[in-house]
This record gives C-alpha cells, structure tokens and sequence, in this order.
C-alpha cells in the first residue's frame, strides 16, 4: 500500500471517528435533555397524586358530613309530636 493510499485511508478513519463522536455527543445531550424531562414528570405525577389523595380526603369528610345530616335531620323528623 502506498503512502498517498494510507494517508486517504487515515482520514476515512479519521472522518468515521469524527462522526461517532459527534453522535456520542449528541446522543448524551438527548439523554440529558430526555433524563430532564423524565424528571419534571416525576414531579408532576407526585403532585397530581398529592391532589388526588387530598380530593379523596376532601370527599370522604363531605360525605361523612352529609350523612350525619341526614341522618340529624331523620331524627328531628321522628321527635316533633
């Protein structure tokens, strides 16, 4: 193989090398920006699930409320004469 032969096959070589590597350096920014917004999901899906168990408090206590209404309101109706 002669020297001009080795010198265009070193920079195909180098070429390749390059291109990995700006593809390595991409793929890790896709990887940051994606681990990102993984992260902000998270947070998101913690604070949906806050609200939730909160609504289900929020509800039960309303329920049980409106039960001891009706349940008040029964008894007034049997006491009046």
């Amino acid at each position: 193989m002669g020297d001009r032969q080795k010198a265009m096959k070193n920079q195909d070589l180098e070429q390749r090398i390059i291109e990995l590597e700006t593809k390595v350096a991409f793929q890790d920014d896709t990887i940051a920006q994606l681990n990102d917004e993984l992260s902000h999901h998270q947070d998101s899906i913690r604070q949906l699930q806050e609200q939730i168990r909160l609504l289900g408090s929020r509800f039960k206590e309303i329920r049980e409320h409106m039960q001891a209404e009706s349940e008040g309101s029964s008894d007034i109706v049997h006491e009046i004469p």
